[in-house]
């Protein structure tokens, strides 16, 4: 059985057609998903997984890789409709998930908000009102970087900061798979630096990259891009030097 399944999911998102690629992982104990897509997306993932043999009900566990509303924005609905289902998720995160403090994310949105100009301001507005209506849901266990978790083969949580202040990415030792959340996107073939214009501190991102240079990494799948095609050290090296010359 392969350890993980993409769970390549379209949709049309601001008039534009998109594509975020959560990740269903399993072994005989347990069915994971690594990110669950915006708010009303349950439907969307139930026909995903039911692609690979699997019902949302069979959900054992929930990781999410960070704060963002295309990341966590059906996990409060998925807890409701599946509270067995044991979420995932860094420490420094779990805060602003549970909504016990407010997200980074809404945050810059209305950090930045006075300076835009007035005709932006009707877009931003509605914007800051969506960061605001995602749902918050209790998170049952929270991680750390270079914590092992003995599911699916074994996972080992890798902290990268950069994107959101508590950014996980996840790699699968047993396969020499990473799963990267928005510490990397594929961007016309190439692995970059999710929305570096949004990323909320860019040198942390860029440093986050070079740590996973440290890993023996043969394959990247990326919410944003899917699963990359090339040599992943180059690629990740490339990335590097284009930020730090």
């Amino acid at each position: 059985m392969n350890p993980y399944q993409l769970l390549d999911i379209e949709f049309e998102y601001s008039g534009q057609q998109q594509i975020i690629t959560p990740v269903l992982l399993q072994d005989e104990r347990d069915t994971i998903l690594v990110d669950c897509g915006y708010p009303d997306f349950v439907p969307l993932l139930e026909a995903a997984v039911n692609k690979h043999g699997v019902t949302l009900r069979s959900l054992t566990k929930l990781i999410i890789t960070h704060h963002d509303m295309d990341h966590i924005g059906s996990l409060a609905a998925l807890k409701r409709a599946y509270p067995y289902i044991s979420i995932i998720a860094h420490e420094i995160e779990t805060p602003s998930i549970e909504g016990k403090t407010k997200s980074k994310r809404l945050e810059q949105a209305e950090s930045t908000f006075d300076a835009l100009p007035e005709e932006s301001k009707p877009q931003a507005e509605q914007f800051i009102k969506f960061l605001q209506s995602i749902e918050p849901a209790a998170v049952d266990q929270t991680v750390s970087g270079g914590e092992w978790l003995p599911w699916c083969g074994g996972i080992e949580i890798i902290y990268t900061p950069g994107h959101t202040p508590g950014h996980m990415s996840l790699y699968l030792p047993a396969s020499k798979t990473l799963i990267a959340g928005d510490a990397v996107v594929i961007e016309q073939g190439r692995l970059e630096i999710a929305n570096p214009q949004y990323t909320l501190n860019l040198p942390e991102a860029v440093h986050s990259v070079q740590r996973l240079l440290e890993y023996d990494i043969e394959q990247v799948v990326c919410y944003h891009g899917g699963l990359f095609h090339g040599d992943v050290k180059e690629a990740l090296q490339q990335l590097v030097h284009a930020y730090q010359s």
